[in-house]
């Protein structure tokens, strides 16, 4: 008989899985529509006028990097329930006309920083290349998703006999420590054509590219019993994807089921498709006068509407105890992280905290705490940023795990399980 535990462990396999296969935003979009695609969801376009129907299910994405999901119900209703997560994480982005030469001997590419991220783990392991080139077709353009799947540059440390304080800490610059080795000699143009090989086109017909770095080490199960799980991009696709997956397949309840899943949270959410843009409203507003509401009830059902903004939270480090809170220590599988901020990098508070509590409680789905030690200033998430154009009641919720932002990050094999079930209860209430 299959217990909790092994639901659970198959919960946090599905995440690798899907994290293995999705090395860059727009790869994460891409999958993600394919889930909903097999669900019976249907595709929108933002240029195209939205003729909704109840009981079909709708996504639309925008720039390739977010996407937002919902269902309508069969019969009325009078509030949104939103989970909202984001799509992107820490890594180093190719700049145009990457290639740069080295004494002659070799090629390494020029690359800078997307995000705030741990330097030091990116150094000697395997790396590839993922993201979205434009392709000049015709006398049109398409974007292409490119993966090269395969261990193609790294980052190489400086030898211990060559810099005999690298342990006692470094202060790394970017454009001199972090440039990847890509070739040997330095024959120019060599990355255009490869490129250009793997899309089966000619170099001059590419047109631009959003490229990214990417780590290319499997997710593992490790400690006794195998009780934590190590992978890339835990912050934030295991939100995201455990969101996307709680609208698949599922039954609506009295209230409006959506996912609202959004790029650049890591530079500040200030894009188009970041949590600070109009896309959720505007998505809001469509379906408000798809489904004929007067401007009366639309500011009824946003006033009874409530968002989940789901990203990770730090777990308590037992080589950094002080690090955390003196009081609320979250732990690796403690179970879905409710989170507060006095001076609101979350937005959980009294009332909008209650409901998750309730939630748990009523689901049998454990809960911890998290906030900051108050000596240790954390960061911010979407909710605060969201609620800047669409004032709803939110509360910050997500995975405890140990070293956000790291290539290579840490969390426990219950926790995408828990935040799983959570988001099925609310989102079919």
């Amino acid at each position: 008989m299959e217990t909790m535990d092994d639901k659970n462990m198959k919960i946090a396999e599905d995440l690798m899985s899907f994290i293995e296969k999705s090395p860059s935003p727009f790869h994460v979009v891409s999958n993600m529509e394919k889930m909903l695609e097999s669900d019976g969801f249907t595709a929108l376009d933002e240029r195209r006028r939205f003729n909704l129907e109840k009981g079909r299910s709708y996504f639309i994405d925008r720039n390739g990097t977010a996407l937002i999901a919902f269902r309508v119900p069969e019969s009325g209703f009078d509030s949104f329930s939103i989970v909202s997560a984001h799509t992107d994480s820490p890594s180093f982005k190719i700049k145009p006309d990457p290639e740069v030469t080295s004494s002659g001997l070799y090629t390494t590419l020029n690359v800078e920083g997307y995000g705030g991220m741990l330097m030091a783990p990116w150094f000697d392991r395997p790396l590839s290349i993922a993201g979205r080139v434009i392709v000049r077709c015709g006398n049109g353009l398409e974007a292409r998703l490119l993966d090269f799947d395969e261990d193609l540059v790294g980052i190489v440390n400086l030898a211990i006999h060559q810099n005999r304080k690298a342990n006692e800490g470094i202060a790394y610059k970017v454009q001199k420590e972090l440039l990847p080795i890509f070739a040997e000699g330095v024959e120019k143009g060599r990355f255009v054509s490869l490129v250009a090989e793997r899309l089966a086109v000619d170099p001059e017909q590419i047109v631009d590219c959003d490229l990214f770095l990417y780590n290319r080490m499997k997710g593992s199960f490790w400690g006794l019993g195998k009780r934590f799980f190590s992978s890339p991009k835990i912050d934030d696709l295991g939100c995201a994807y455990t969101a996307l997956r709680a609208i698949v397949g599922m039954e609506t309840g009295r209230t409006f089921p959506l996912v609202a899943l959004f790029d650049n949270e890591e530079t500040g959410s200030g894009t188009r498709q970041g949590a600070l843009s109009d896309f959720l409203r505007t998505t809001l507003d469509r379906i408000f006068f798809s489904l004929s509401f007067d401007e009366e009830l639309r500011y009824m059902t946003i006033a009874s509407s409530f968002m989940m903004s789901a990203d990770n939270g730090h777990a308590l480090h037992p080589n950094y105890p002080e690090t955390t809170d003196i009081v609320n220590k979250p732990r690796m599988n403690g179970g879905v992280l409710l989170k507060y901020s006095a001076n609101q990098k979350y937005t959980t508070d009294a009332d909008s905290g209650s409901l998750v509590r309730t939630l748990c409680r009523e689901n049998g789905i454990p809960l911890q705490v998290f906030v900051n030690n108050s000596d240790i200033v954390g960061g911010s998430t979407l909710g605060n940023l969201s609620a800047q154009k669409v004032g709803l009641r939110t509360a910050d919720v997500g995975m405890a795990q140990l070293a956000m932002h790291s290539p290579y990050e840490t969390a426990g094999s219950d926790d995408p399980g828990y935040l799983l079930s959570l988001f099925r209860a609310f989102l079919s209430r």
